[in-house]
């Protein structure tokens, strides 16, 4: 099947092609007419699957279709497309971008972290299609620098995610002042019971996809267990990097202070790193990315912020230093790797202190992950667990798994802090995204593929605001 014959217009599927894609993924070739067709939808595929390009593909064919109106002289918002993470946000634009470069039509990024007015000032100039992330549109709907009167779309895009960073109030208010007629479409890695639930609410007889099987880690990567004492972490990960010359490697932290702790340590041992979490500023995190994405940097150290907001092209290796606290980030931090159909490996380090999270994970994706003991690095059959480092806000060590503390500050990214934290960097325009669809061997794209520098282009408004 080609992008054609899902009822895409000719500037589309050119657009598609010239990013190598010829194939669609099947979330693509099931979702594509569904959302054509203008009903709602329900759509749950596991990330790096092509989700992005699902709906943005369809949304940029109806709104192109359709005569633009113009409102006291301004382009409205016809499309409003949420998403829980301000990486996430930015990769959806791009895909918006990307594949919409020979329509006529204009879309802006809004998200925390960087100051307001700007954004402000772009969404005076008027949108046809508007990336958020919940928090910061609140921002705007209370100064009334934003016009949602005109939407016929709204897309929740990793909804499951915004409902575990505790965003589901800030939906339902924005969801108030949307107009009752449009077309919704809920997009989601996973269909867990809260999704369905969510759906009722807000889905009017949508028509439902499942692609993938639920809660399923994708086939083709490889998965491992170095059991190791908690003092050798550290060690063990350097030996690991040296000894398999390992040029690219994204690592997952529990907490921001054990992140930026190990790239310190892995510099010592020669090892390039930086650190991407809620307490880097937006240009610390853009140029954190920008960096490993072209290869100067050996290691990325990142918190679960970016479990699903760091898209990488051909990303290889994947290490859980720490092992997530909910075993369904687990799915989503390995999901950074084997995407698109390419090959990867995910090494997790596990500690006695962690035996209880790997149950839970296993059970989880219901396999037994196979176990290796790296030679030099035997753990002390002796050591006896220790409790796992409480954050100040009472939640165990992590960053964006949970729900954010009454009275805490929304974010745009890992909404657990209350404190203030800052957004990712801009997308640089195309390169083959994982948003995008699939290439010639049969593969399709996942999920858009991530900024691979901070470069606004002229077609894309972007700025951010408080630590949303």
């Amino acid at each position: 099947m080609s992008f054609s014959s899902l009822g895409l217009s000719e500037e589309i599927v050119r657009a598609v092609t010239e990013q190598g894609y010829t194939t669609p993924t099947p979330i693509q070739t099931q979702a594509i007419p569904a959302v054509l067709g203008g009903g709602d939808l329900l759509a749950g595929a596991q990330t790096g699957t092509g989700k992005t390009a699902g709906f943005t593909l369809p949304l940029l064919q109806r709104l192109s279709s359709v005569e633009r109106i113009k409102v006291n002289g301004h382009v409205p918002i016809r499309a409003l497309i949420l998403t829980p993470t301000r990486e996430l946000a930015a990769q959806v634009e791009e895909s918006v971008r990307t594949y919409g470069k020979y329509l006529q039509l204009t879309s802006a990024c809004i998200f925390g972290g960087v100051g307001i007015n700007p954004q402000i000032r772009l969404l005076k100039q008027g949108v046809d299609i508007l990336v958020a992330t919940p928090g910061r549109l609140l921002d705007h709907m209370q100064q009334n620098t934003v016009d949602l009167k005109s939407v016929q779309v709204l897309i929740l895009d990793e909804a499951d995610r915004m409902l575990d960073m505790g965003f589901i109030r800030d939906i339902k208010k924005i969801l108030a002042i949307l107009p009752k007629k449009r077309q919704n479409l809920l997009f989601s890695a996973t269909f867990s019971d809260e999704i369905k639930a969510l759906a009722d609410g807000l889905l009017n007889t949508p028509a439902m996809i499942e692609v993938a099987r639920r809660n399923s880690t994708v086939e083709i990567i490889g998965q491992k267990i170095h059991p190791v004492d908690r003092d050798k972490k550290h060690p063990l990960l350097a030996h690991l990097i040296k000894t398999n010359q390992w040029n690219q490697v994204l690592v997952f932290t529990r907490t921001k202070h054990g992140a930026n702790k190990l790239v310190e340590q892995l510099e010592r041992d020669g090892i390039t790193a930086m650190a991407i979490h809620g307490n880097k500023s937006q240009a610390a995190r853009t140029r954190a990315l920008a960096d490993f994405k072209d290869g100067k940097l050996q290691a990325l150290i990142a918190t679960d912020i970016a479990a699903r907001g760091i898209d990488i092209d051909q990303l290889p290796h994947v290490v859980n230093y720490d092992l997530p606290n909910v075993a369904e980030d687990y799915v989503h931090r390995i999901g950074r790797t084997g995407r698109a159909g390419a090959t990867g490996s995910a090494v997790s380090l596990v500690c006695v202190d962690e035996r209880d999270l790997l149950h839970d994970i296993e059970r989880f994706i219901k396999r037994d992950i196979p176990v290796e003991i790296v030679p030099g690095f035997e753990p002390d059959p002796k050591a006896k667990p220790q409790p796992i480092q409480l954050r100040s806000d009472g939640h165990r060590g992590g960053g964006g798994g949970g729900r954010r503390p009454q009275g805490g500050g929304r974010g745009g990214n890992g909404a657990q802090q209350p404190n203030k934290s800052s957004g990712q960097g801009q997308p640089q325009a195309a390169k083959p995204r994982q948003g995008g669809p699939a290439k010639p061997q049969g593969q399709g794209p996942a999920q858009n593929r991530g900024p691979a520098a901070a470069r606004p282009s002229a077609s894309t408004h972007r700025s951010g605001g408080r630590g949303r």
